[in-house]
């Protein structure tokens, strides 16, 4: 039997990488495994073809680093940037200083350079190396040869005119140490911004893992781990606990949570005879339970399957820097060679002259600022969001969610508050203040969650009668006597009475007297931020387990455009699934329930207070859990996001399709072209800082 692997990889410094390795596999006959950059991971299924040695194998002849287990990040890019800038600073101040001073001495300048550059020899020389090998060369292969071009110029330079005062123009030390210590910068800003997605099966595991209490046939109860449990076992469970796994109640009553689960708000009593989910939690009561499911045959085992399958269908966006490197690198090294034998051979430029040309192309087309491009705007974009409570983990992220189409919200938990409230009290305005006093008199004997919700909707406006008498129906409903009558409160099934619109009657000796109309109540400000999400062009839809009724009443009063109820785990998937055919869709929901969606959409947004399998399914939590404002400033902060991306890779690519030319011609050497490309860097940095203060919300 098939089974979903990942492999853990480290040394892919951008998407190109991933490509080459895909690229690699391919030629190996290795097919359908995913290579996400990322998340730094391959993906397959396992089989008689994909065999996880082999795969590792083949990765690791190509020069990365490949294992089953999660390889540690050691913040070697981090390490390697101080080291570079401690030498970078002072090497190129030089450029500042009056003649004569010590910096200006060509050997202190090779001193200096020289522990740079082995870095970048060290750090991007794999890297290029290994896209050499793959045959889709990646941006490392123009820093290593730019800076190589330029040190060794440098000493060549340094000796040819040795104590005259020509040396100095032929001095490009600091040129090969600063194109080195800003594309690590730019290395570091990426690996602090994309952080990986921890997985949910964790998560899901651990809710697995329940002690349950077993009845053994003498009698005696004993303590055994989930993985023991056995079919037809006889467990006890108490209020508060969890189900350890799915089964049947044999004896007893509770009120149990499925919400997590079903997504349905009320907690459902259960009695003798009927199922139970495990993982649920039996919140008020105590029942006896034969096993059933146990192992990978539970509802809850069910979901983590799902969980995985939708996270290895996830589509890998690339970055759009990454997606013309494969192009733009060996064009740049192409215009370089050709600049060298025109120059020489047709124009009858000297030797020296045409390399200086050929090195001004490869400097001046050193990808500084592409490489600074997406993680600095990333990077702001991240701290901005994250200020206004709103986590969204990785640069990736911000940008699959500026481009949805769709947004699918969960109900209850998510549009609603899971708490219920009184929206109405049908009865003779003479009586009502009479009516809300026995109503409160007689839900404060109750243990029900409505109960609880009235009290605390009328405690400001009751008074506590003195009733007695008071008899309660388990998921029913209660009664009792007050001044010699009697009253029933509860659902159409305790007073025998139905109004599809009220969920409550109140009787006084056998006569209606009120009908009660309750509901989860919404969370702040929903309905303006529906009607902004849609004004921006987005689809909006409410994907739930509750009632079909209930999902229809709330979406048609904030402004959803289409409703679906009653939804199980899978179906909500395969509603995601048909979204993601008509375009990029987002997910925000809170329960376990809604994890394998949040998983498979392209954006899962989850809610601060939302389980911790829906918190880690997702790649955006909100912090606010009464407001869902926080989802409208994710989306525009996004859109600002990629918006500054694209700004930034335009000037990076402007930049160089002007100076590439300017720089063959003769008219840019390497100083200059070394100038340009900081002050290159400087705009790109300085318009990503601009989404720090810019106003992006009314």
């Amino acid at each position: 039997m098939s089974n979903s692997k990942n492999i853990h990889i480290s040394g892919m410094t951008c998407a190109n990488c991933a490509k080459g390795i895909e690229k690699h596999l391919n030629s190996k006959g290795i097919k359908d495994v995913i290579i996400d950059f990322p998340n730094s991971e391959a993906r397959f299924i396992e089989s008689e073809y994909n065999n996880t040695q082999i795969i590792i194998k083949e990765i690791e002849s190509i020069g990365y680093k490949a294992k089953e287990e999660e390889i540690e990040e050691d913040n070697l890019v981090e390490k390697l940037f101080a080291i570079s800038l401690v030498f970078t600073i002072p090497l190129f101040s030089h450029m500042f200083l009056n003649e004569g001073h010590f910096l200006q001495n060509p050997i202190v300048q090779f001193f200096l350079a020289i522990p740079v550059y082995l870095i970048g020899c060290y750090y991007f020389g794999r890297s290029a190396w290994n896209s050499m090998k793959t045959g889709v060369p990646n941006m490392d292969v123009l820093i290593i040869m730019g800076t190589t071009a330029a040190f060794f110029y440098s000493i060549v330079g340094s000796i040819a005119f040795h104590g005259t005062a020509e040396a100095h123009n032929y001095l490009f030390f600091e040129t090969a140490a600063t194109i080195i210590t800003l594309v690590l910068l730019g290395n570091v800003l990426e690996h602090r911004s994309v952080k990986q997605t921890t997985s949910a099966i964790k998560e899901l595991s651990a809710i697995q893992n329940l002690t349950a209490k077993k009845e053994n046939k003498d009698g005696t109860i004993q303590n055994i781990p989930f993985k023991d449990i056995s079919p037809n076992d006889i467990l006890l469970v108490n209020s508060g606990d969890k189900i350890p796994t799915d089964g049947i109640i044999i004896s007893g009553e509770g009120y149990f949570d499925e919400s997590m689960i079903t997504g349905e708000s009320e907690s459902i009593l259960k009695s003798n005879a009927e199922n139970v989910i495990g993982g649920t939690i039996l919140i008020d009561g105590n029942i006896k339970m034969e096993a059933q499911k146990v192992g990978e045959d539970t509802v809850l085992s069910h979901i983590i399957k799902l969980v995985k399958q939708a996270q290895n269908n996830k589509p890998n966006i690339q970055r759009l820097g990454d997606k013309v490197s494969s192009i733009f690198v060996p064009v740049v090294i192409i215009i370089s060679l050709l600049t060298f034998v025109i120059s020489h051979y047709l124009f009858d430029i000297s030797t020296s002259d045409a390399v200086m040309r050929s090195i001004a192309v490869l400097v001046i087309s050193c990808p500084c600022a592409m490489g600074l491009a997406t993680p600095t705007a990333v990077m702001v974009g991240l701290g901005r969001a994250a200020k206004m409570g709103i986590l969204i983990k990785g640069g990736n992220t911000l940008e699959e969610f500026a481009k949805i189409k769709h947004i699918v919200f969960d109900k209850t938990g998510t549009l609603t508050s899971g708490e219920f409230k009184i929206d109405e009290i049908n009865c003779e305005e003479s009586q009502k203040s009479t009516i809300v006093n026995i109503l409160y008199s007689l839900e404060i004997h109750s243990s029900h969650p409505i109960a609880k919700s009235i009290i605390k909707s009328l405690e400001n406006e009751a008074s506590l009668l003195d009733i007695s008498d008071i008899k309660e129906i388990k998921g029913m409903g209660i009664e009792a006597k007050w001044n010699g009558d009697s009253y029933k409160l509860g659902s159409e099934k305790f007073v025998n009475h139905s109004d599809e619109n009220y969920q409550l009657f109140l009787f006084k000796n056998d006569s209606l007297i009120a009908s009660i109309k309750c509901s989860d109540e919404q969370k702040e400000n929903l309905s303006d931020t529906i009607q902004n999400l849609k004004n921006v062009g987005l689809t909006t839809t409410i994907l739930s387990g509750d009632k079909q009724k209930k999902c229809e009443e709330l979406g048609q009063s904030i402004g959803i455009d289409t409703v679906y109820g009653e939804q199980l785990p899978h179906e909500k998937l395969e509603k995601i699934e048909q979204l993601n055919k008509e375009g990029l869709s987002a997910m925000v929901g809170d329960g376990i329930n809604d994890a394998p969606a949040l998983a498979k959409a392209h954006v899962g947004i989850s809610l601060g207070g939302s389980t911790e399998v829906a918190i880690e399914s997702a790649q955006i939590v909100v912090l606010n859990t009464s407001n869902l404002k926080q989802i409208e400033q994710a989306y525009k902060i996004s859109q600002h996001t990629l918006l500054t991306i694209k700004q930034n890779l335009f000037w990076a690519f402007s930049y160089n399709i002007v100076a590439i030319p300017i720089a063959a011609l003769g008219f840019l050497n390497p100083m200059w072209g070394a100038l340009f490309m900081a002050f290159s860097d400087v705009i790109v940095i300085g318009n990503s800082l601009r989404l720090k203060k810019k106003k992006l919300f009314k």
